[in-house]
């Protein structure tokens, strides 16, 4: 378990508006949707189920967790503002999240029957193999609350067919039992078609009374074989109990279910911790710092990525590596919550960067900005990405990035070959890895700064985020020349007015897609939290990496030199 931070600054909560009033609007809008995600179906929805004496998806992992320790909801804005056509589909109709159960970490996957009867959208199967993947690199023991109507039919050529569709959740269901993670289920409601293979390939099974358990439901055995039969007789607890054998416990009601479950967790044998994480110090707090002071909500304000760093790791305590070179990139080492790590982050002061000297004795200087990755910078953070897995390191990256610097000068110093090696080093890091964008995260930048698509254990982003693949008056520009140059081929030329309401939908419409919910909606990053909400949850990101002790051996092909 975390070892207590009782030096964490006084401000280190989810309620902190810093003085910023914009701060202040965001962490509020954020506050009142998580709390529209929160209310699953709505209550009338909520209220079916208790009449049908269960709980709700959020209530029974609030009785599964070990009292007064936190539940670190993952994917909660899963789904968001998709699938408005049949009504959406809240935090994806399911609930993930890391929770401690008889004191250590478990992945928790609890459907939400309050949402189309926690049928499967296509975003649910892609939160539920997100969450199985994350279990699965970590090691994490998965409990899952089930309670699922199945497939939801309308989409199910968009749910059941390909690689990262519905079926990969029984692929990873099994790969985490050869590999010996525990995983337990509960069913308690529904569990059907082909959602019945999950419970039963776990290490152990419960299932309340009143649930139902089948391959087909009543109807459907009707319509397919015309063969009548009730739902208790074709797939009840107590059948499956007393005549089939497939479930191991039965259980009343889902409060003794639960019970159950904490009761069986707590048998399980610990497992090695990482050797990282056998290094771990006694936790000191970290300096009390408001970051929404620091860190301007829009990215218009410069700032010293340093006094970030030092505000979430132990003392505040930071060995800087390479403090004179490559300086639009923060590198170097710390501990937070006791363990050591390496950070990765983007300078976001203006900087006078020394040149060799060229034709003029002495040194020449250069202006460079904040948050873009230059040759120098590259080399750097691509080193000591390299140093970092020689230790044995886990690498946190603060991601504020625009891009690498594009121009004449910066082609001539090799920006595409030494960007190359920053993305190598990026890819084959076998140390884990998290990210935490503060700010902009776009084009090649996302990639150098450990992207999605580079594997990070965990990646959260802060209500700032801003995440595409380049800035929104850049790109509104360009696709509004795309869009002019296709109706003057068309024969059209539009006036002034046309061309400023053109130029108002193409911006709207991709400030939309620049907010962090829109990307948190498609599961590009897997969780917004509050600035001040950083030092804890990376603690307890780190916690959960600690599980596994396995390591790959680092390899990294042709690196370019």
């Amino acid at each position: 378990m975390t070892q207590p931070d009782s030096g964490a600054p006084a401000q280190s909560t989810g309620g902190s508006t810093g003085s910023q009033p914009v701060w202040a609007d965001a962490l509020a809008r954020l506050a009142a949707d998580q709390a529209r995600v929160h209310a699953g179906g709505g209550s009338k929805a909520q209220q079916r189920q208790h009449d049908k004496n269960r709980l709700t998806a959020r209530e029974r992992i609030a009785r599964l967790v070990d009292p007064g320790t936190p539940f670190d909801e993952l994917m909660t804005f899963a789904g968001w503002g998709m699938y408005e056509d049949v009504g959406g589909c809240p935090s994806g109709g399911t609930v993930t999240g890391i929770g401690i159960v008889a004191g250590r970490p478990w992945m928790i996957i609890a459907n939400d029957a309050t949402v189309k009867a926690g049928a499967f959208f296509p975003i649910t199967a892609k939160k539920v193999i997100r969450a199985q993947t994350i279990a699965l690199e970590n090691a994490l023991p998965v409990v899952y609350l089930v309670d699922s109507a199945g497939v939801y039919l309308p989409m199910q050529d968009e749910i059941f067919p390909d690689q990262d569709d519905f079926g990969r959740v029984f692929y990873l269901n099994a790969r985490m039992s050869a590999r010996g993670i525990p995983q337990i289920a509960a069913i308690m409601g529904n569990c059907v078609a082909g959602g019945a293979y999950l419970p039963v390939m776990c290490d152990t099974l419960i299932m309340t009374e009143g649930s139902g358990l089948y391959l087909a439901g009543p109807a459907l055995v009707k319509a397919a074989i015309g063969q009548v039969v009730d739902s208790e007789e074709l797939g009840g607890a107590s059948m499956h109990s007393a005549i089939a054998g497939t479930v191991d416990y039965k259980e009343p009601d889902d409060d003794a279910a639960l019970r159950r479950v904490r009761a069986l967790a707590d048998l399980y044998a610990q497992g090695e911790v990482a050797p990282w994480a056998r290094r771990r110090a006694e936790v000191r707090g970290a300096p009390a710092r408001d970051l929404t002071e620091l860190v301007g909500f829009d990215g218009s304000k410069t700032y010293d990525v340093r006094e970030l760093i030092t505000s979430i790791t132990d003392g505040g305590e930071f060995h800087e590596f390479k403090p004179e070179y490559g300086e639009t990139v923060v590198c170097g080492f710390a501990r937070v919550g006791g363990y050591p790590v390496g950070f990765v982050a983007n300078q976001r002061t203006v900087i006078k960067k020394k040149l060799k000297s060229g034709g003029e004795p002495g040194l020449r200087t250069r202006i460079e900005v904040g948050g873009v990755i230059y040759g120098d910078s590259a080399d750097k953070a691509a080193r000591f990405i390299l140093d970092a897995n020689q230790a044995g390191v886990p690498l946190v990256f603060l991601s504020d990035v625009t891009g690498f610097m594009v121009g004449r000068d910066s082609e001539q110093e090799g920006i595409i070959r030494r960007g190359a090696k920053l993305v190598n080093a990026v890819s084959n890091s076998v140390v884990p890895k998290i990210t935490i964008i503060t700010g902009g995260s776009f084009g090649a930048g996302n990639y150098a700064m450990n992207g999605k698509a580079y594997a990070p254990r965990f990646l959260f982003a802060w209500p700032s985020a801003k995440y595409a693949v380049m800035s929104g008056n850049a790109a509104a520009k360009t696709l509004l020349d795309i869009q002019l140059a296709a109706l003057k081929r068309a024969g059209h030329e539009p006036d002034d007015e046309e061309l400023q309401r053109l130029y108002a939908e193409v911006k709207a419409k991709y400030d939309t897609e620049l907010d962090p919910r829109y990307a948190a909606a498609r599961l590009w990053v897997d969780e917004i939290i509050p600035p001040n909400d950083t030092r804890p949850r990376l603690i307890r990101a780190l916690e959960a990496c600690a599980g596994n002790p396995q390591q790959e051996e680092l390899r990294v092909g042709v690196f370019q030199v």
